[in-house]
């Protein structure tokens, strides 16, 4: 975190990366929806594991800041992305020519800590999955503790406590999304203020993130697109303020596009 000092106040920033998952297997190839166990929790193909690799060595060599934690929707596909996006930011040594963690020979597993967060679920109602995919009874029956031995021992911290202690709710509103991902982004970065965290999620909290902090009209977010957000924040006698989230553009606008509210233009 880049900060300034004087003799009472020390100013900080904490960044924020709102990142959206890669190619998800059904979106290639429907058939896979009719032999599929888990319709509703689609995994990435190959192109996808490769585009997450790649923006995490995107991601690595153009921040100025480091990762310290990462916070992971449930889905698998955004689990899977994590993985490829952690591979390339904790790398040793990184290979300029590695395509995918499978060519990533060892990794420093001090360099982040990752945790699963149930507010960071695909919008669940039948504008993001179809009815007849949605498990009937409601349940998306995630099995945390095998999602966590999905990522590299250490690596996960089983002490956080998550945001959001279950699933939301089938059939929340958008509206009811937007306060949940605008929520989670807030009490995130208020719980770990002196952090700057990555956000592995969907193509919804992506646009709500951009779109209500750059106050503009997204309409389309690309797979692994980031949004990318700072704020202000100052310490002063062990305790902490913040200013309010500004989106930059270094990353922020890859994969993200949007008409301006007050000219309409197409960015």
């Amino acid at each position: 975190m880049a900060s300034c000092a004087n003799s009472n106040t020390t100013d900080e920033y904490q960044n924020i990366l709102m990142m959206r998952h890669g190619d998800r297997i059904d979106k290639i190839n429907p058939l896979w929806l009719d032999t599929a166990s888990r319709p509703w929790d689609p995994p990435l193909v190959q192109d996808g594991l490769v585009r997450a690799f790649q923006t995490g060595q995107r991601i690595r060599s153009q921040i100025q800041f480091p990762i310290h934690r990462v916070f992971v929707s449930p889905f698998i596909r955004c689990v899977q992305t994590a993985l490829e996006v952690i591979a390339a930011l904790s790398a040793v040594d990184l290979n300029p020519h590695a395509t995918s963690s499978k060519d990533v020979i060892s990794i420093d597993k001090s360099k982040l800590k990752v945790s699963i967060e149930f507010g960071l679920s695909e919008m669940l109602n039948s504008m993001a999955i179809m009815p007849e995919v949605a498990p009937k009874d409601g349940k998306f029956d995630f099995k945390i503790s095998d999602l966590e031995a999905m990522f590299p021992e250490g690596m996960v911290d089983h002490d956080v406590d998550p945001v959001y202690k279950e699933m939301p709710q089938w059939g929340e509103t958008v509206e009811e999304c937007t306060e949940r991902f605008l929520g989670l982004v807030k009490a995130l970065a208020d719980k770990y203020p002196l952090e700057n965290l990555l956000l592995v999620t969907h193509g919804e909290g992506v646009r709500t993130t951009f779109a209500t902090y750059k106050d503009v009209d997204t309409y389309d977010v690309e797979y692994c697109a980031c949004a990318e957000l700072r704020r202000k924040v100052s310490s002063q006698d062990g305790s902490t303020k913040a200013g309010g989230f500004e989106v930059m553009t270094s990353l922020g606008e890859v994969g993200i596009k949007y008409h301006s509210l007050t000219t309409t233009a197409d960015k």
